[in-house]
């Protein structure tokens, strides 16, 4: 990777707004494909994710698979019933991660900022779970609505996996140089739900404490040196996650669910990425009918007041 600071101003927005494009597509895959469940996840199956004649197959409204695979989202159960009745040339093809649409170099942060605060515990080989034989299962309830920054890590951990199935969107890169962007694995939304409380004899609340150790730990990498970190992805889907750090991190391109309580400069249409909530309201079983069925468009105009 080039060093950034000796680019023009056009090309780093031409190429900005190129990986926020791309990071969107992604994000709407995501949502399409698998945010249909709300269940704790179960080992893993990286034959799930679809190829080019799954997406086709998805565009028809009526057809099951589409549920079927939004009932699972990277991680749950064995494919094998959906490819049953499939031809063997149909079978899903392998990830070449030369292909990858978006490469991203991810930081091997200490887990205190990520899954440490499931409660899982490193063994000290990895920073990170083996997901080949069990992930830290995501607190259920209002958790799920922010729950991107769990499933996003995940994806990218399994996209270099040797058996992994599906199309190459995001796959992770060792090297930074090679990089589109650089993913930062800050567990934000989970940190603020469950550690924006103030625990005695502590004098600042952990989640504080975690974002201020973002910051130092941040300035300390050279991916931040080399682009100032106008490269560099944050997750802060929940509005109140990130109060601490996010005008220090202005430059980053956030992952939000809105722009309502963040000032103009820190976030814009410009660089950072809408991602939608994830659904946590169970579906009318056997519905059949289509949107264009339904008359009648039903919305809730509120206001937020902190």
């Amino acid at each position: 990777m080039a060093n950034r600071n000796t680019q023009p101003c056009g090309f780093v927005s031409q190429k900005f707004f190129t990986c926020s494009l791309v990071l969107a597509i992604v994000l709407v895959l995501y949502c399409i494909l698998f945010w249909g469940s709300t269940a704790p996840p179960a080992p893993i199956s990286y034959s799930l994710l679809p190829n080019e004649k799954a997406f086709s197959l998805i565009e028809n409204q009526r057809n099951p698979l589409r549920d079927e695979i939004g009932d699972h989202l990277l991680l749950n159960h064995e494919i094998s019933s959906l490819n049953r009745n499939q031809p063997e040339e149909q079978e899903l093809k392998k990830c070449d991660p030369s292909k990858a649409i978006l490469k991203v170099f991810m930081y091997d942060m200490p887990p205190e900022f990520h899954f440490g605060l499931l409660g899982w515990v490193a063994d000290g080989k990895s920073v990170w779970p083996d997901i080949h034989t069990k992930i830290p299962p995501y607190p259920g309830g209002l958790n799920l609505q922010h729950s991107i920054e769990y499933w996003l890590t995940l994806d990218l951990l399994s996209s270099r996996l040797p058996d992994r199935r599906g199309p190459c969107t995001a796959v992770r890169v060792e090297d930074s140089r090679e990089a589109d962007v650089v993913f930062v694995p800050f567990f934000s939304s989970l940190s603020y739900n469950r550690y924006s409380k103030i625990e005695p004899p502590e004098k600042i609340s952990r989640n504080k404490m975690l974002q201020k150790k973002l910051l130092s730990y941040l300035a300390s990498q050279e991916e931040w040196k080399r682009s100032n970190g106008m490269d560099h992805i944050i997750m802060a889907h929940h509005p109140n996650s990130m109060l601490f750090a996010r005008t220090s991190l202005w430059r980053c391109m956030f992952i939000l669910a809105d722009f309502g309580r963040y000032i103009q400069h820190v976030a814009n249409v410009e660089k950072d990425v809408i991602a939608p909530y994830k659904h946590v309201i169970k579906t009318f079983v056997n519905d059949t009918s289509t949107y264009d069925d339904r008359p009648t468009l039903l919305y809730f105009q509120v206001t937020l007041a902190l």
